[in-house]
């Protein structure tokens, strides 16, 4: 079901909003027109209606506000588990650049080459970052390279389908796109006993970024992170990459990554990830 597990490993997501300055480029919109003036215009020239005024926009038109990947990393016989994210400091706009956030992943997934973990990573996120790139005029010879043979180590994060082994999408191994059976993050991990969108929901990003709420946003997307990795954690516990010795450690990782974390000043998020993560666990008889 899931390919081995790499030394390395990113559970990643990122967040996107519609891109002001692209419907501007795009619709011949005055410079002056506000941010939320243009969005909302966007939203209408792709079908907004009462029943759903936000609808999803190429990711083309958007731009990318946040990057968080849980990273998992196998060294002398013991994983160590960290939390990755981008902006570190929403505040600092030199941080919160897109094209900096851009460069500063993609070229850390080149140089480390880890196995990327995803959900819809191949048809959304993986995707929005490097058209993104290509709009920032970034130069990624490490992310795209690719190997000469099919049989050859070199990653290849941008081959399709549910057999790549260095992009895995969980979406693409549960579900068929599109079909009727096609199931969110938030449905499988809430139905797995891992936390959903418990705090927000990805089509309230674009109000938290016109309000000024990045950090918010941040939140959510560590969040989502996380309980993508917790999602592969579990789908690996079920195609035999872990006993259930192993399975219950790895989580534990986990918590005490979330325990750490906590303790930050700024922590208290993931001290309610872990307390909505032992609920859910409770409520479906996982504890």
């Amino acid at each position: 079901m899931l390919p081995q597990i790499r030394e390395t490993v990113w559970a990643f997501d990122c967040e996107w909003v519609p891109d002001p300055a692209a419907g501007r480029l795009l619709y011949g919109l005055p410079d002056d027109l506000p941010d939320a003036a243009v969005m909302a215009e966007m939203w209408k020239r792709h079908g907004a209606t009462e029943e759903n005024p936000f609808p999803y926009l190429r990711t083309i038109l958007c731009r990318v506000v946040s990057i968080a990947a849980v990273q998992r990393r196998m060294a002398d016989g013991k994983t160590d588990v960290q939390l990755l994210w981008l902006p570190r400091r929403p505040d600092d706009p030199a941080q919160a650049s897109e094209r900096e956030m851009l460069r500063k992943f993609l070229e850390a997934v080149g140089q480390h080459r880890p196995q990327l973990v995803g959900y819809n990573s191949q048809g959304a996120d993986l995707r929005i970052l490097l058209q993104r790139a290509v709009v920032h005029g970034l130069s990624l010879p490490q992310f795209l390279r690719r190997p000469v043979k099919p049989w050859e180590p070199q990653p290849d994060y941008l081959a399709r389908g549910n057999q790549n082994e260095w992009n895995v999408d969980l979406m693409e191994i549960l579900s068929q796109r599109g079909g009727t059976g096609a199931a969110s993050l938030h449905e499988v991990a809430v139905l797995s006993g891992i936390p959903g969108k418990f705090e927000a929901e990805g089509r309230q990003v674009a109000h938290l970024w016109l309000a000024g709420q990045w950090p918010a946003i941040v939140r959510y997307n560590r969040c989502d992170a996380i309980s993508t990795y917790l999602l592969w954690l579990r789908m690996a516990y079920v195609g035999g990459l872990f006993n259930a010795d192993q399975y219950e450690e790895e989580q534990e990782n986990v918590r005490q990554m979330l325990m750490e974390l906590a303790e930050r000043e700024d922590g208290q998020w993931a001290a309610d990830y872990f307390e909505e993560w032992t609920r859910l666990q409770t409520a479906t008889g996982q504890m």
